[in-house]
């Protein structure tokens, strides 16, 4: 059985106290996650290591111990047949995002997902309603950029007759036991009883992941997908599609008017699609580095920043960054500090605050 893995650090919730993400929990067809603090609790024993909620979580937060992604994506590239199954090569096709799926028909000529065994598994409904939105999409996409390909699903039910080494059941863990190093042993059996814990374990964040909650990082998927793109011929148009079809990027709208330069925005998103120069004079957005992980929606008060409904594909070839808003900058009249003027204020937000504390403080 897996082990799933949460790095609380990527974690968008993680970057603030008003992130809404809650895709792990949605996507898991056990009920193994659950989201009652700031951060998700995974009850191990409850889960089946579908990698459903790997496949969602748009920062790469959540890992299985026994699935790498990136690794699959090499070696299914490197694979001469174009078939994904539960018993061939992946957990369950759940684990497969919209990302990955049009990078593998790209670099496959098409692909096939066998759901020929889902009928005899226990989660298999569940999943198949959720990939068949995943593939609608998926294949909505390739279409726009002008792939002749698609993925499709075929009722297969592949069986591996050749009975892999590695694939040992909890019996067998016990049995060779003593045919392991100490070290190697000792995890396994950490690992074990982790699994078999039935209740649900809180992950926190402390001092030591303050570096790694400020580090902005590219996802390995979006570098992958970048990567498979650049393999194939640019479409002759660039079509504009229908934003809610993309679950894994988006284009941004913001309302000069409303925003109030506060810098949230930029400050907390985990990619660096939202920038900012050190003058704090403007904010730029790159379409093609965007998760789509709403934090940047969730933190920002005025609801300034929207989602554009629309997509122009022309982001996933020639990328550019969009300027979204541009502020006059000037020095406070109170610190002498550089701050960013949205109404022609003349102190700065902090100073600003700090006189309203100090009327209320005098009953002003």
């Amino acid at each position: 059985m897996s082990l799933l893995i949460l790095s609380p650090s990527s974690c968008v919730r993680a970057l603030s106290v008003n992130s809404i993400c809650t895709h792990c929990s949605d996507v898991c067809p056990t009920g193994a996650i659950s989201i009652t603090g700031r951060l998700p609790s995974i009850n191990q024993a409850q889960c089946v290591g579908c990698a459903g909620c790997v496949s969602v979580c748009p920062t790469e937060a959540l890992n299985l111990d026994d699935f790498s992604p990136t690794d699959f994506f090499f070696s299914f590239a490197a694979d001469k047949e174009n078939l994904l199954s539960c018993q061939k090569n992946v957990p369950c096709i759940a684990a497969l995002s919209s990302e990955q799926l049009i990078s593998f028909a790209q670099m496959k000529q098409g692909v096939v997902l066998d759901t020929g065994h889902c009928g005899q598994c226990d989660i298999g409904e569940r999943i198949l309603t959720v990939m068949a939105t995943t593939i609608d999409n998926s294949n909505y996409l390739l279409e726009a950029i002008e792939s002749p390909y698609r993925v499709k699903c075929e009722n297969i039910a592949f069986t591996d007759t050749i009975e892999s080494e590695d694939k040992v059941d909890r019996r067998d863990f016990f049995k060779n036991f003593h045919l392991r190093g100490i070290g190697k042993a000792r995890s396994d059996f950490e690992k074990e009883i982790q699994r078999t814990t039935d209740e649900f374990v809180e992950y926190t964040t402390d001092s030591s992941d303050t570096k790694a909650l400020r580090t902005k990082k590219i996802t390995d998927r979006r570098k992958l997908f970048f990567t498979a793109l650049k393999r194939f011929e640019v479409p002759s148009e660039f079509h504009v599609v229908q934003s809610e079809r993309i679950v894994f990027t988006s284009q941004k709208l913001l309302d000069e008017e409303l925003c109030t330069a506060c810098e949230m925005c930029h400050r907390v998103c985990p990619t660096g699609a939202l920038t900012s120069d050190m003058r704090n004079s403007k904010i730029d957005f790159d379409p093609f580095l965007c998760v789509k992980c709403h934090l940047c929606h969730d933190v920002c008060e005025p609801n300034a920043i929207t989602l554009s409904t629309s997509y122009n594909l022309k982001e996933w070839y020639v990328p550019s960054v969009q300027n979204l808003a541009t502020f006059a900058v000037r020095r406070c009249n109170e610190c002498d500090g550089l701050f960013s003027s949205v109404a022609g204020e003349k102190i700065c937000r902090r100073c600003r605050l700090e006189e309203e504390e100090a009327r209320e403080l005098w009953g002003l």
